[in-house]
């Protein structure tokens, strides 16, 4: 007796749910149902993407660049020029006068520069700079894309 009331207790509270789920209760969304679209971003001009990471790389040049060779001491450097990189990419990927292949260099530099960020600090400078560094991956290719650019304008 006491599991055929057990039953119809849990079947009763599974039904209150399955009707306040389709009926709307458990939703202060006012949708018809279908989840929102989500705004993406638009992608900026390649001119403005362009001007705002060669802006980038002669602020860091002129700032001094990385001055401490010591390990975590110019991520912040590091960042400041991989976010303008990124929407380099974002910019390119929506020129349609261009297209991919006129960008594949500038890809293949940018995701170098994603490597090196990818490792997630700053490595720092080794004792005689005998081997590279993510340094090199993010800001070494961030000078060889800035060079890229100036070869080869999109405006």
């Amino acid at each position: 007796m006491g599991r055929h009331i057990w039953g119809k207790t849990v079947g009763a509270l599974v039904l209150a749910v399955t009707v306040a789920a389709v009926s709307g209760c458990g939703s202060s969304d006012d949708s018809d149902g279908k989840p929102a679209a989500k705004a993406s971003p638009k992608a900026p001009s390649v001119e403005k993407a362009t001007a705002a990471f060669q802006a980038a790389v002669e602020k860091f040049d002129a700032d001094g660049g990385c001055l401490e060779q010591e390990p975590g001491t110019c991520w912040e450097q590091m960042q400041a020029v991989m976010n303008p990189a990124r929407d380099l990419r974002k910019a390119a990927n929506a020129d349609k006068e261009t297209g991919p292949e006129f960008w594949s260099e500038a890809y293949a530099l940018i995701d170098t520069m994603e490597d090196g960020i990818a490792v997630g600090e700053d490595k720092g400078v080794p004792a005689g700079g005998a081997t590279m560094t993510n340094r090199d991956d993010v800001l070494g290719s961030a000078h060889d894309l800035s060079d890229w650019l100036d070869e080869n304008p999109v405006a």
